[in-house]
């Protein structure tokens, strides 16, 4: 199962303006190696799973291991071959807008040549450019 809100005030949302730099959540909170975003964009649950799946087998379950992101954002898609309006879609996906800066994984207890192979095949995964923090 991938990750989704259990709750949600409203099914369907609008899209959002393009995303600029993130200031608050740009810096390492709870390990002491960490995946940033060198790019804005948007990433699918699936790719966050995906990835997280990838870390955690390079690790070998050793250490503490965070995902500072959510996918929160629901977006909708029409069938295919389905004429113009009779409303929005229905909520085909769940992703979440990550802003250039933002920390999206961080480890801790690894040592630094296994962590950042674990982000190397992790970041390979991801839709967006990243780099690996200290």
């Amino acid at each position: 199962m991938f990750l989704q809100p259990k709750k949600f005030k409203y099914k369907k949302i609008q899209k959002n303006k393009r995303l600029k730099i993130k200031y608050s959540s740009n810096e390492l909170k709870f390990g002491n190696i960490g995946l940033k975003a060198n790019q804005s964009g948007q990433i699918t649950a699936r790719q966050l799973e995906s990835a997280r799946q990838a870390i955690v087998r390079k690790i070998k379950r050793k250490g503490k291991f965070w995902i500072t992101v959510f996918p929160n954002i629901p977006i909708t898609k029409k069938p295919a071959e389905v004429r113009m309006g009779k409303g929005k879609g229905n909520v085909d996906y769940w992703a979440a807008k990550v802003k250039l800066g933002q920390i999206l994984f961080e480890i801790a207890g690894v040592n630094f040549k296994n962590a950042k192979t674990a982000f190397k095949t992790g970041k390979a995964k991801l839709p967006i450019k990243t780099i690996i923090i200290v």
